[in-house]
This record gives structure tokens, C-alpha cells and sequence, in this order.
């Protein structure tokens, strides 16, 4: 009986433990549930009332709309139009930021005099914000002062209307979020570098490895959960842009810069459409969910995390 007494005791004294360290593990959440909820999951849940009703110009839901505003979207040619320059926008800004990054990190990353000038200079962009990097490309695209009509125009090439022109506007966009993005790009893909073991790099050379062997062998693979990282945080930072929009272009010419983040701003505060506003962003969330997930199930496979 004293041994299922005891036994009953630290059964007791374990719940209480457990009790306990649940306890102050809330306790330690808190401040972070708290500001999640208020910032996160509640706008959420808001997004996704608001996307099946129609609502006032002051935002207020007055009829239940159902999937008519999702309807409303994929049978509109402004919103498809919107989402075919949104996966372009995605398709040229991605594959280059990254690789541009990846190849100032493996440059940067040799051990050569005054190298740490050139990472400095090849970081700088991420000290920039949005709006003064939009507004210095503001400058270099303009038709008649700007420095990159200047420079073609020494060749000979007539001057390009970089974002009034349609065909040239979601470029310009895109180079402009290059840019931008390459500083964030850069430090990550170093660091990753940096951890690579120096010994590899030695016993290759003692093989008879040569410079874009060990690349390719060595530097990629284990570089590649940092560079899985990067690609997914551009893709969905590039679905994100709205910043560059709005100052260089407005989502014009003729709609061919309207990304799916500004064409939500324009419903909800420009036309006053928030459930068709909210339609989009969950859309947009879909989207994103959709492309990380599939991300995730072909692109792990290829990296090297050992």
C-alpha cells in the first residue's frame, strides 16, 4: 500500500511540474500571442469575413456576398492582367537577385587585399529604404535627364521610356527591385559561405581540383540550405513589392505594373471595394502558401544540409 502511495504521490508532484512549466511558458508567450493576435490573426480573420461581403465607403459589410467577389476577380481582365504581371515581375526579379547575390558572395568571399571595402559597397543597398531607392531609379529612368538615356544615347540608341513605355515599365520595376533586394541577398549567401570549412577547400586543391570544380562540388551544395533560404524569402518578398510601384509608376502604363499588392491597395483605399480587396489578398495568400509548399517538396531535395 506504501508503495502505491508513493507512486500516487510523484504521479501527483509530475502533473504539478508539468502544470507549472506549462504555466510560466504561457506566462513567457504572452507578449508575443498578445501582439500576434492583434497584428496577425486577427487582421486575418478580418481579411477573410470581409472577402464575402460587400461593404460601404467606410469599410462597414452591409450584404453578404458569398464567392461573388471571388467570382467578380477571375472574371475580371484587369485583375488577370494583374496577376500575369505579378508572376512576370516574380519570374525576372528572382532567378537574377539570387544569382547576382550568390556570385558578388563567392567573389567577396575570397581572401584578397581591401575585400572588406567591396562587401561593404555590395551590402550597402539594404541600408537603403524603399522610397529614397525608388526615387534615386526615379531619376535614372527619367526620358531626358536620366543618366541611362545619357548612356545609351553615347552609342547611339534612341531614349527609352523606361516607365511610361509598357513593354519596358514592369523591367524597369524589376531592376529597380533588384537592386534593392541584393544587399539582404548578399549578407545571407556570405555568411553561408563563410561557414564552409576551410580543410575542404585544401584537400580539393591537394586532389588537383580546380577553381569552378570546387565551386560546383563544394561551394554550392553546402551553401545551398542558405541559398534554398534566400529563394524562398525573394519569392515571397517579390510577391510583397508595392513600395516601388507607387512611386515609380502608379501601376501604370496602361495597367502593365498593377502587381496584385498594389491592385488591393487601389480596391480598398483608392475605390473603396474592401471585400474585393480582401478577396485578393487571400488569393495572394493561397498563392504564396501554394508556391512554398511546392518549393519545400522538390527544391529540399536538392539541398545538402551535411
Amino acid at each position: 500500500m506504501s508503495q502505491l502511495a508513493n507512486d500516487s504521490r510523484v504521479q501527483v508532484r509530475k502533473k504539478s511540474k508539468e502544470r507549472s512549466k506549462f504555466f510560466w511558458g504561457m506566462v513567457y508567450l504572452a507578449p508575443a500571442l498578445i501582439l500576434m493576435s492583434v497584428f496577425i490573426f486577427y487582421p486575418v480573420l478580418k481579411t477573410i469575413y470581409y472577402s464575402f461581403y460587400y461593404t460601404n465607403n467606410r469599410g462597414i459589410p452591409v450584404t453578404f456576398a458569398g464567392l461573388d467577389n471571388f467570382i467578380n476577380l477571375f472574371t475580371s481582365e484587369s485583375f488577370l492582367i494583374s496577376m500575369r504581371g505579378t508572376f512576370l515581375y516574380v519570374l525576372y526579379t528572382v532567378p537574377l537577385g539570387v544569382v547576382i547575390a550568390l556570385f558578388l558572395a563567392v567573389i567577396s568571399s575570397e581572401k584578397i587585399r581591401a575585400i572588406g571595402i567591396f562587401r561593404v559597397i555590395f551590402s550597402s543597398t539594404m541600408g537603403v529604404s524603399v522610397a529614397a531607392g525608388s526615387m534615386m531609379f526615379l531619376f535614372l529612368f527619367h526620358p531626358t535627364i536620366g543618366f541611362l538615356n545619357h548612356i545609351i544615347g553615347l552609342v547611339g540608341i534612341s531614349p527609352i521610356h523606361w516607365l511610361t513605355d509598357p513593354k519596358w515599365a514592369l523591367i524597369s520595376i524589376a531592376a529597380t527591385s533588384i537592386w534593392m533586394g541584393i544587399g539582404f541577398n548578399y549578407i545571407i549567401l556570405l555568411s553561408g559561405l563563410q561557414n564552409i570549412p576551410e580543410d575542404m577547400y585544401e584537400a580539393a586543391k591537394i586532389d588537383g581540383a580546380g577553381y569552378f570544380t570546387r565551386l560546383f562540388k563544394i561551394t554550392i551544395p553546402l551553401v545551398s540550405p542558405t541559398l534554398f533560404f534566400v529563394i524562398i524569402v525573394t519569392v515571397i518578398h517579390s510577391f510583397q513589392s508595392f513600395g516601388q510601384i507607387d512611386i515609380l509608376t502608379q501601376g501604370g502604363p496602361a495597367e502593365s505594373t498593377n502587381l496584385i499588392v498594389y491592385s488591393i491597395y487601389q480596391n480598398a483605399f483608392i475605390h473603396t471595394k474592401y471585400g474585393l480587396a480582401s478577396a485578393q489578398a487571400i488569393i495572394l495568400f493561397v498563392i504564396i502558401l501554394i508556391i512554398t509548399i511546392i518549393q519545400f517538396k522538390v527544391g529540399e531535395k536538392k539541398v545538402h544540409y551535411q
